[in-house]
């Protein structure tokens, strides 16, 4: 359980809305019509489901299987909740095309975990996202609800609509016409529990967590984010970071640092789905 490892710098982002394989399992229904940008695209890597075929959980490439690899793979949360349209409609921005721009400027392979409802608020701009070969586009539920109790004072997804919250916002990247998904899903708040886990299994999903926080969650200190990021990186790491720039205003000047400095390390950047295969595309 990650969540109170990540409590203090997850608050913020979290109330705003916002940031050896195992054999793979059977392929989601929504699958099909949002996975690959082609027909001769690779099949992304998954984990098998754990006891009882509770949803598993990846945080970070395991010891073994190219561990000792410099790749280190960065992922950007675009967040929005369910409720907050009004606020959208009133000029606050949960988009960072900026931030978008600069990884492309930098050729930054990344995996941006998305909110149904941010596709449905900036559909081109998922639309463009999951259209470039550069990013992947995982699940980042549809409300941005939680799925335990006291995560942060998120609304609360009832057990027995959590599957049907994670398809939905797969149902609203299609619609959006995003494509290079992948099935995977980050748990809003990064909080889940084992009734959680079990409540997921219809979605076929890997839930992908992290074992770097960037701490870029309503952060005003570019540098700050920098050098926690810079610290906590180990061959394999999987960083934590938002694409919102109303919640993570600094990211674009941390990437801005942080990938430069990793390169300078011999840091080589990957999706999630390559840091999940264990080697080299």
């Amino acid at each position: 359980m990650t969540t109170l490892t990540v409590a203090g710098v997850l608050l913020g982002g979290a109330l705003a809305g916002c940031g050896g394989v195992s054999p793979t399992p059977p392929t989601p229904p929504s699958a099909p019509a949002t996975a690959s940008a082609s027909p001769a695209a690779k099949k992304p890597p998954t984990m098998a489901p754990g006891p009882a075929g509770r949803t598993p959980v990846f945080s970070r490439r395991p010891a073994g299987g190219g561990a000792a690899e410099k790749v280190v793979a960065l992922t950007f949360d675009a967040d929005m909740t369910a409720d907050q349209g009004p606020r959208a409609k009133a000029g606050e921005r949960f988009d960072n095309p900026e931030l978008i721009a600069l990884l492309r400027r930098l050729k930054v392979p990344s995996t941006v975990f998305m909110t149904g409802r941010w596709a449905e608020e900036y559909p081109a701009q998922a639309k463009g996202i999951g259209a470039d070969g550069l990013f992947e586009v995982a699940n980042h539920s549809y409300s941005h609800y939680a799925f335990t109790a006291d995560c942060y004072g998120l609304p609360v997804v009832g057990k027995d609509a959590m599957a049907r919250d994670v398809e939905r916002a797969f149902s609203a990247f299609r619609q959006a016409g995003v494509r290079n998904v992948v099935p995977y899903f980050r748990f809003p708040g990064g909080c889940y529990d084992d009734a959680a886990l079990r409540a997921l299994t219809p979605a076929n999903v890997t839930a992908v967590q992290w074992d770097v926080v960037s701490g870029d969650a309503f952060a005003t200190d570019a540098g700050a984010v920098a050098e926690q990021v810079l610290d906590g990186v180990r061959p394999g790491s999987l960083v934590v970071m938002h694409c919102t720039r109303s919640a993570a205003p600094v990211t674009g000047e941390a990437i801005g640092r942080i990938v430069p400095e990793l390169r300078k390390r011999g840091y080589r950047f990957v999706k999630v789905s390559e840091l999940m295969e264990g080697r080299p595309e």
